[in-house]
Order: C-alpha cells, then structure tokens, then sequence
C-alpha cells in the first residue's frame, strides 16, 4: 500500500520468513552456520529454541536453503501427532507409502529407506517446527528414530525447533534420554534496543530503500519498547507505522505513527497506550481509497 510512497519494490516488513530478508545480525549468522555445521557432520539431535516470533521459523527456512545438494530435507508440519502417526508422517516424506501397515512395519520401511539413501551417498534431516506442542510420547518417538544407523553414521538427523516450553518438557525425568540425545542447543534471543536501527534500515534496503533513515529516533524508541525485541513485533510496527506515515503524506515515520501503530496491534507489553485500532484502520482506509479513487480519475 505504501511501497510506492517511499520508493520500495515490495513490502519490507512482511512477517512472511523470507530468506531475502534475513537478518545474519544478533548472532543469527554464527546461528546459521553452528546449525549448517552440526546437521552436515551427523551431531545427533540439534534444538533450536526462542519466543513467540523471535525468528525461529526464518532460521529453519534458511537452514534448509544452504544445505549441500545431497541432503534431502523432511518437514513434521503437524507436531500434535501421536508416535505411531508421526512414523506414518515421516514415511510419507520420504515418498513411502504405509497404508495398511502396522507400526513396526512402517519402522522398517524407514529404516530400509534410510540405508538406501545413505547407500547412494544421500544425508536425510528432519526439521520439527512447534516441537513445544508434541506430546511427549512422540517426542519420545522421534527420540528412537536416532536409533537408525550405520556403524559410523545416524541414519536421520533431527532439528527441533520451539519456544521455551520444549525445554520444560525435557527436563522432565521421563525425557532424560532424549535430553542427552541432544549435541546442540541453540537460543534465538531478542533483538537488543542499540541493534534495531540497523534490522530496520536492513529490511528497508533489502525491500530497494535508497534513501536516507525513514524512522526518527523516537520512532525507534516507542518500536524498542512496544516490541520487546521481538522481531515479529518489530516487523509489525514498522509496517503499521509506515502506514500511519503514507496515510499522512509523510516521507519519514515519527513517534506519532509509532503510536498509531502500537494503538493498532493492541501490544500490551508497552502498557502506554488503551486499544484503538478501528479507528485508526478506518482512517487509514479512508485515505487510500481516497487517493486510488483520485489517481484513476
């Protein structure tokens, strides 16, 4: 709605996890590369956990971009499996087809897949979003996938990706062996206040931004402290302030549209401002079929 406005190709704070709009600061790079390094050399099972829309999802889709050629990428898209589902799920990645089947059975297609891969020089590792929302039988499950293996190599790698409450699980007890499974954990932390300047002008420049900086530094401040640094929030705001700022024929966002846009997305982490996003969206409509009406005359 506003690209054109401020001279974009495309929306530069789309929470859509595209790799073009990765962010390699906050220790997200050295992130990607411990990740690449850890799956490549067959380190057992690797956890990847953050908050709510901290970045873990761009993460896992950049993972998978880098990966060598010879490695055949799994997605366990639904985690609210049981253990004997999440065989059939994982067997129907790999293009098998376990119909009818029981459960031990479909155990030893895999394997037998597995090794046929292994055999023609191909690596298989299986990406697991939402981990935090398996039930613990499953995790157990996937826990015993690890098993598949060659006298040198495990069979499938495993990268579990979840917010904090998957470490809750595994330090359960009960979790004790899938807990000393894991060779690698990782933490997506926040974005720090001094950092975010440079994520906003990233995402500007990588959406075709040539000019000077948009925000002003108060902006920045009120996107600090209404975020949290979360980067989902971040991105958020940055758009709805945007926004706030074409809707007044502005060409730089000011705290006033940082305030517009926190009023909006009702984030009661800043806890400065009651909810008043419907009349602030209606205004912000009125204005840009206003102006399209009036471009097409």
């Amino acid at each position: 709605m506003y690209q054109t406005h401020f001279g974009l190709r495309e929306a530069p704070f789309s929470i859509t996890p595209n790799p073009a709009f990765f962010y390699s600061g906050n220790t997200r790079g050295e992130m990607l590369a411990a990740l690449l390094y850890a799956v490549t050399h067959g380190e057992g099972i690797v956890k990847v956990t953050g908050e709510v829309g901290s970045g873990k999802t761009m993460l896992c889709r950049m993972l998978e971009q880098h990966l060598p050629e010879h490695i055949d990428v799994l997605y366990l898209v639904n985690p609210s499996l049981g253990p004997h589902e999440v065989l059939y799920a994982i067997a129907a990645e790999l293009g098998l087809i376990p119909d009818g089947r029981r459960a031990d059975e479909v155990l030893r297609m895999l394997n037998a897949e597995l090794i046929a891969r292994h055999s023609d020089g191909r690596q298989v590792v299986l990406l697991v979003e939402e981990a935090q929302a398996m039930p613990l039988d499953t995790l157990e499950e996937v826990r015993l996938l690890t098993n598949l293996e060659t006298a040198r190599h495990k069979l499938l790698q495993i990268v579990l990706f979840g917010q904090p409450e998957l470490d809750e699980h595994l330090s359960l007890p009960r979790m004790r062996q899938l807990r000393e499974r894991i060779t690698h954990s990782f933490v997506v932390p926040c974005m720090p206040r001094e950092q975010i300047p440079e994520f906003l002008g990233f995402r500007l420049r990588a959406a075709g931004y040539l000019g000077p900086d948009i925000f002003s530094r108060h902006a920045v401040r009120l996107i600090a402290s209404g975020s949290e640094g979360i980067v989902r929030r971040i991105n958020v705001l940055a758009d709805k302030a945007m926004l706030a700022a074409f809707v007044d024929d502005a060409r730089h966002v000011d705290a006033m549209h940082v305030r517009q846009a926190i009023q909006e997305a009702s984030y009661s982490c800043a806890g400065l401002w009651r909810n008043r996003s419907m009349i602030v969206f209606e205004k912000i409509l009125t204005t840009y079929f206003s102006r399209s009406t009036f471009r097409r005359r």
